[in-house]
């Protein structure tokens, strides 16, 4: 039996899983940081919480005798990435990273890239203007510096405590989200600019094609650097390169 760990939280891992559960020569956990309160149902067997650095994880690799790790995790969680590429090489595991594709510019798109929130923060600009926050609820604080907007926020769970801001209005809410639900989103709330992560994939990409059409303005957070391993870009590839994975070195 071959085990694998799925370093998990976005709606691939749900369907790597998925496509590997019930293979009776595999075993799938999968893990989750536990940073959401609900997290949406799995098909194979799950651990939340952290590991405790490289070296957490590379003990865990070890302990439970991992085969294979794949790291299915957000493509802006770059410290577990980090942290999943140190700890393989260390406990000489086969690591495979699973990296939806990022969106790309095309015509229409009024894009302006910022490397991190705080220069999103600052190229919201001086004029007060109508908001729409797309980036989760980890780094909206950082707009309370910029209370002069109106801000629109969005989240799976609930921002708590509420941003330091006038005038701040919440959706509680777990995509897919189509472009004509974006579409009337945008519309009724007069929205001007949108802040956003590029995630990539489809789930959360009506946004972007809503901004195209009403030609609002996106603030769009480049992707950090992540470590160089094996990499593909969508599930069916996952699991065809796990048929053919490499098996760890035990012993060593």
């Amino acid at each position: 039996m071959q085990n694998i760990l799925i370093l998990g939280g976005t709606s691939e891992a749900r369907q790597l899983a998925g496509r590997l559960a019930g293979r009776p020569e595999l075993r799938v956990t999968l893990s989750l940081a536990g940073r959401t309160a609900h997290p949406a149902a799995q098909p194979v067997p799950v651990r939340v919480g952290g590991f405790g650095g490289t070296e957490g994880l590379t003990a865990y690799l070890s302990a439970e005798q991992i085969d294979v790790l794949v790291d299915a995790t957000h493509p802006y969680a770059e410290t577990i990435a980090a942290h999943a590429a140190e700890a393989a090489a260390q406990a000489k595991v086969p690591i495979l990273a699973l990296r939806r594709k990022a969106w790309t510019t095309i015509a229409g798109d009024r894009w302006t890239e910022v490397d991190d929130v705080k220069a999103a923060v600052s190229a919201l600009g001086a004029q007060p203007r109508r908001v729409f926050l797309a980036i989760g609820r980890q780094e909206v604080d950082a707009f309370a510096q910029a209370p002069q907007h109106d801000y629109l926020i969005r989240s799976v769970d609930a921002v708590e405590p509420p941003l330091a801001v006038p005038h701040a209005e919440y959706i509680v809410a777990r995509g897919p989200f189509s472009e004509g639900d974006e579409r009337a989103l945008l519309t009724r709330h007069r929205t001007e600019v949108i802040v956003a992560k590029n995630s990539g994939g489809k789930a959360t990409s009506g946004k972007i094609a809503a901004a195209r059409a009403l030609g609002i303005e996106v603030v769009m957070l480049r992707r950090p650097a992540l470590p160089t391993v094996p990499s593909v870009e969508s599930v069916q590839d996952a699991v065809a390169w796990l048929d053919h994975a490499p098996s760890a070195e035990r012993g060593v």
